[in-house]
């Protein structure tokens, strides 16, 4: 049997309530149990494990490997080369960058079963990680914040927090639109789209 016929034969397996406005690449794979929203796209030699769900208007990018058990919000975008695992979940408006990493057990080996052991991550609505940046499992990045290419983050970075560098500290405030703040006397507006915010012990809000 030729690859494509293959190919055709297990999309004609699998039973996944994919929406009929969904698009899966016909290399990538879907497992049977999953749920894919309207409009959202998957592309080449992807893989989506049994129970996962991912929301509506996703972008999945090529060999991204999701699952088991994910849940991937609306409007997220994963690049290509990103591994989503159990533990890690995505809010709405969630962004990946190429090849970022995450982890859900802490103290790996070999040899030694840790499978009880994960520890969970949430990336909260809007936020983005950059190409190369690597989440340390159990913890959550905040609604909007931006952790920047290649940061290691071994801790929670709060809402808007720009975090840079390994490992990942706070090097200053992002707006939602993606434009970083300037704050005076605690309080900032967006150059760009104007939405206001002020900054208390070290935490920023919108106002």
């Amino acid at each position: 049997m030729g690859i494509k016929k293959l190919l055709r034969t297990f999309k004609l397996l699998r039973d996944q309530p994919l929406h009929d406005q969904a698009s899966v690449h016909e290399t990538a794979v879907v497992d049977p149990g999953c749920e894919i929203g309207k409009g959202t796209k998957i592309w080449h030699f992807s893989h989506v494990i049994k129970g996962s769900r991912i929301g509506r208007d996703c972008n999945i990018g090529q060999n991204v490997v999701i699952g088991p058990d994910v849940t991937i919000g609306n409007r997220v975008k994963i690049q290509n080369n990103v591994s989503v695992y159990d533990g890690v979940t995505l809010e709405d408006g969630v962004f990946c960058g190429p090849s970022m990493v995450f982890t859900n057990v802490y103290n790996p080996r070999s040899y030694i079963p840790r499978k009880t052991e994960l520890r969970k991550t949430l990336v909260r609505e809007g936020a983005s990680l950059g190409a190369n940046s690597t989440i340390v499992c159990g913890n959550t990045i905040g609604r909007f914040a931006f952790v920047g290419a290649g940061a290691v983050v071994i801790r929670d970075v709060p809402d808007y927090a720009m975090a840079a560098g390994n490992p990942a500290k706070i090097k200053g405030w992002m707006c939602r639109c993606g434009v970083r703040l300037h704050f005076e006397d605690g309080r900032a507006v967006c150059g760009s789209c104007g939405l206001k915010y002020q900054q208390t012990d070290n935490r920023v809000s919108e106002l």
